[in-house]
């Protein structure tokens, strides 16, 4: 059995959710359809598909619980930068005006720092603006979307709420795409292929030679989107971007954000990279740009320059992932190893009942049901945090 509620009854219902217990990604769809349902089965979860659900939490508190450490959103606990939030300062007194000129001047600086040309760029106010725009645009006439299960939904939802049909091809069992299952999933209907690399809610990566072979040879059948939201958290990012392929004239679109190695996520600041020919496509119906403030495209822009503040974002991602690891294998937990600011590890207990001992502890974490089993998904925050959540979890879990 199967219930829809109000989207703004249920964000009354989860007042846990603005404490930080669940940031869920179809959340990310409401802008764009904030009326949509949310659909929950019979024990008031969130079913993606039969091998993917995502637990809610069942009670609401009267007051909401204040979190010592907010784990759930994989949000940058280190910023923005110091030179993002002195541009952002700077320029908040020009909030008044529209960002059109320094607009231009941003996507300037990313074709160059990108290797492309400035019409293969089209913002948008965070990287889920443009999936969720590309979404609508290609799919107002129907037709099917190919992508990995588990995924980041926000385009998938979109694409649905559209119009569409999903069809999804289950991860493989080392956690990457299964690309010859995608490519065998592709027929008459299909508008566009979906690749999350590395892949939330897993954080797992896809080989960068095959992936690249994959969207080469893919592309001349179908338009592929590869949302690259994680990459940053890479110490050789640049060589595992599928960016190479536009001036190969490759029919691949890329979405980068500046809300996770940049920290900027409340900024509200992304861009694609794709052929002007798919981007005047989106274009003639929606502008990505329109949503992003003068005072954001200075951080932006102070953002790139500050090349300190991303490696040490890097680095101390890296330690926190490197000290979880080792506390999930002292208390026994297997882990999927991780190429972006989060980890997923299987859990002996079901999800609600585990947000709700977690968040008691003041800790929150996400909660997943994926191929059967009960998964915690925990973003990295800052040492101090993640010795809040090791603490919790061997107490809950204990």
């Amino acid at each position: 059995m199967k219930t829809t509620v109000n989207r703004r009854d249920w964000l009354k219902r989860g007042a846990l959710t603005a404490a930080g217990v669940v940031a869920a990604p179809y959340l990310s769809y409401g802008g764009a359809f904030p009326l949509q349902p949310i659909t929950l089965d019979s024990q008031g979860n969130v079913p993606y598909t039969p091998f993917f659900k995502e637990y809610l939490p069942n009670a609401v508190a009267e007051e909401p619980v204040k979190l010592l450490a907010k784990l759930n959103a994989n949000e940058n606990p280190y910023g923005p930068s110091p030179m993002a939030v002195s541009a952002m300062q700077k320029y908040s007194p020009k909030g008044n005006r529209y960002a059109w000129k320094e607009l231009f001047s941003l996507i300037e600086k990313i074709a160059v720092d990108e290797g492309v040309t400035a019409d293969n760029i089209m913002m948008g106010p965070g990287s889920s603006d443009l999936l969720e725009k590309t979404a609508m645009v290609f799919f107002k006439d129907g037709g099917n979307i190919v992508s990995a299960d588990p995924a980041y939904m926000s385009l998938i939802k979109v694409a649905q709420a559209t119009g569409a049909t999903w069809k999804p091809v289950k991860l493989k069992e080392d956690w990457s795409h299964d690309l010859a299952g995608m490519e065998a999933a592709i027929d008459a209907d299909t508008k566009l292929v979906y690749i999350c690399n590395p892949n939330n809610p897993t954080g797992s990566m896809t080989d960068h030679e095959e992936l690249i072979d994959f969207c080469s040879r893919v592309s001349e059948k179908v338009p592929i989107f590869v949302d690259e939201a994680y990459l940053g958290f890479l110490d050789d990012a640049a060589k595992k971007s599928m960016v190479s392929l536009i001036n190969k004239g490759k029919n691949v679109m890329i979405a980068r954000t500046f809300s996770k190695i940049q920290g900027m996520a409340g900024l509200r600041v992304g861009y694609m990279v794709a052929q002007p020919e798919t981007l005047g496509v989106i274009q003639k119906i929606t502008r990505g740009g329109m949503g992003i403030s003068l005072p954001s495209v200075y951080a932006a822009m102070a953002s790139m320059e500050d090349v300190a503040f991303k490696n040490k974002s890097r680095k101390l991602n890296k330690e926190c992932r490197e000290y979880v690891y080792k506390e999930l294998k002292r208390m026994g937990f297997d882990y999927v190893p991780s190429y972006t600011s989060f980890i997923i590890f299987p859990i002996e207990m079901e999800g609600k009942a585990f947000l709700e001992k977690m968040t008691a502890k003041k800790v929150g974490v996400r909660a997943f049901e994926i191929y059967d089993k009960n998964w915690c998904r925990v973003s990295m925050g800052t040492m101090e945090e993640m010795k809040l959540f090791t603490a919790a979890l061997e107490e809950v879990l204990a």
